[in-house]
C-alpha cells in the first residue's frame, strides 16, 4: 500500500508541471477511497516521514499517530487492509516535545495525546515549527479507515490547545490568500462502482494553495461573506427537494472532512421521503435503489442555485440487491451553530475557494466531465406545494462522516 500510494502522489505532482517544466509546490493531490474519503499527503520532521490525512476544511488541528501507540487502531484494523504510518518522534531532528496534552472530538470519533512541534511540508510549502497532535489514544472509527490523520484547515478560533493552524503560518509563501478544493468521482452514474481494495488509490482532484484552480473549475465565481471565522461558515437561503421547500434561512458550513449532506431532521425526512429509502438495521444506514430517478437537492445560497443530482447523493458501496446508500444524515444545531454540512457531496459538483484575506467563500462549477449538470425539462425544478420548517437543533462540531469499512465488510 506504502509503494502503490506515494507512486502515485509523485506521478500527481509531476503531472502538475508548469509550461516552464518547473514543479508547481502549492498544488495537493488528493486521492479518493469510494467517494466517501478524500485523502492528501503531508511530510513532518527531519528527515521527513510521510503520512496520508483527511484535509479537513471543518476542523483546525493538526494531528499524527505516535509510534509509541500500540493499538490495534493505532496500528490499523485488519479489515481496512490499511496499515498506519505512525510518527516515530525519536527519529526526527527537529521535533520539540511539550507536556501540554489535547484531545479532539470530532463528529465520529475522538484522538488524545501531546502536543509538539515540527517541520510540515504541505505540498512544498514548508513551516519549520507547525504546532500538531501526536496522537497516543485514537477513536476504533478512525483505525478502520485509511487515515493516518488529520490536517485542519479550518480558522484559528476553532483550534485546540492554542495552536496556529497549518494555514495561517503558511500564508507568507502564498501568491494570494485563498485555496481552491477540487473533488473529483470515480463515475458519473447512479451504481458507480464495486467496492475498491484499500491498496487502489484513484485520483481524488486536488488542493490548490494560493491560487484559483483554472483547470478543474469555471472561471465564473459566486462568493458569499462568511457569518463565522471558526468553520467556513455561511448563511443558506433555502433548500429545495421535489414537494419539499424550507423556506427558511440557515447557518451552514462546507467540510471536505465530512462525506455526505448533514441537515435538520425535518429535510433529512424530506429526502427520505423523495428518495423511498429504508432504513437497513445491518448497516445502519438509509438505503435506496441505484438506478431509480430522484430530483435534485437545490441549496440556494447568495441568490442562486446549486443543484446536486441523485449520481451524487446516491452513493454505490457494492450492496446486493442493487441497492445504494443515501448519502446524508440528520443532525442538530442551535443558536449560530451549523444547521447544514455540506460535505463531499455538494463539492464535487462545486469548487469551493476559501478566501481568508477577504473572510468568505466562493463556488466555481466544476469542470471535470460527467460533473456538469442540467435538469432534465421533464421534471420540475421546484416544489409545487412548499413546506414550512421550524425548530431548534444542536451542532454536534466538526465531522469526519465516513464509511465504516468493518460494517460493510460484513454485510458484504
Amino acid at each position: 500500500m506504502e509503494n502503490r500510494l506515494e507512486e502515485f502522489v509523485a506521478q500527481q505532482r509531476l503531472n502538475a508541471m508548469s509550461q516552464s517544466g518547473q514543479v508547481v509546490i502549492d498544488r495537493q493531490p488528493l486521492v479518493d477511497y469510494y467517494d466517501d474519503f478524500y485523502l492528501g499527503e503531508i511530510k513532518l520532521g527531519t528527515p521527513p516521514q510521510s503520512f496520508t490525512v483527511v484535509m479537513d476544511t471543518g476542523s483546525s488541528n493538526l494531528w499524527v499517530i505516535d509510534a509509541k501507540c500500540e493499538s490495534q487502531d493505532c496500528l490499523g484494523q485488519p479489515v481496512s487492509e490499511y496499515s498506519k504510518h505512525q510518527f516515530d518522534t525519536s527519529a526526527s531532528t527537529t521535533y520539540q516535545k511539550s507536556n501540554q496534552p489535547f484531545l479532539l472530538i470530532y463528529g465520529s470519533g475522538s484522538c488524545k495525546g501531546v502536543i509538539g512541534y515540527d517541520v510540515l511540508d504541505l505540498a512544498g510549502l514548508k513551516y519549520a515549527s507547525q504546532g500538531l497532535g501526536v496522537a497516543t489514544q485514537i477513536a476504533s472509527v478512525f483505525g478502520s479507515q485509511p487515515i493516518d490523520g488529520i490536517l485542519g484547515l479550518g480558522w484559528p478560533d476553532l483550534a485546540q490547545g492554542q495552536v496556529v493552524p497549518p494555514m495561517q503560518n503558511m500564508l507568507s509563501q502564498l501568491d494570494q490568500p485563498i485555496f481552491t478544493v477540487y473533488m473529483s468521482r470515480l463515475e458519473a452514474s447512479f451504481c458507480r462502482h464495486p467496492v475498491l481494495p484499500a491498496d487502489a488509490p484513484v485520483d481524488g482532484g486536488r488542493i490548490t494553495f494560493g491560487g484559483f484552480d483554472k483547470d478543474n473549475c469555471r472561471d465564473e465565481i459566486n462568493y458569499v461573506p462568511l457569518t463565522s471565522r471558526t468553520y467556513w461558515q455561511f448563511k443558506l437561503d433555502d433548500f429545495v427537494m421535489g414537494d419539499f421547500r424550507a423556506m427558511t434561512n440557515y447557518q451552514v458550513i462546507t467540510d471536505t472532512g465530512t462525506s455526505w449532506i448533514g441537515c435538520p431532521t425535518d429535510v433529512f425526512n424530506a429526502m427520505v421521503k423523495n428518495t423511498n429509502a429504508k432504513l437497513s438495521p445491518l448497516i445502519g444506514q438509509w438505503i435506496v435503489q441505484c438506478d431509480t430517478y430522484y430530483p435534485d437537492m437545490i441549496f440556494k445560497i447568495g441568490g442562486i442555485e446549486y443543484h446536486i443530482p441523485a449520481y451524487e447523493y446516491v452513493l454505490d458501496l457494492g450492496l446486493p440487491a442493487g441497492d445504494c446508500v443515501l448519502a446524508a444524515f440528520p443532525m442538530v444545531g442551535t443558536g449560530n451553530n451549523p444547521k447544514f454540512i455540506l460535505g463531499d457531496v455538494f463539492i464535487r459538483q462545486y469548487c469551493n475557494v476559501h478566501d481568508i484575506g477577504q473572510g468568505r467563500i466562493g463556488f466555481a462549477r466544476s469542470t471535470v466531465e460527467g460533473t456538469t449538470y442540467t435538469p432534465p425539462s421533464t421534471q420540475p425544478t421546484s416544489p409545487t406545494t412548499p413546506t414550512t420548517t421550524s425548530g431548534g437543533f444542536m451542532a454536534t462540531g466538526s465531522t469526519v462522516t465516513a464509511l465504516l469499512l468493518a460494517l460493510l465488510h460484513n454485510y458484504l
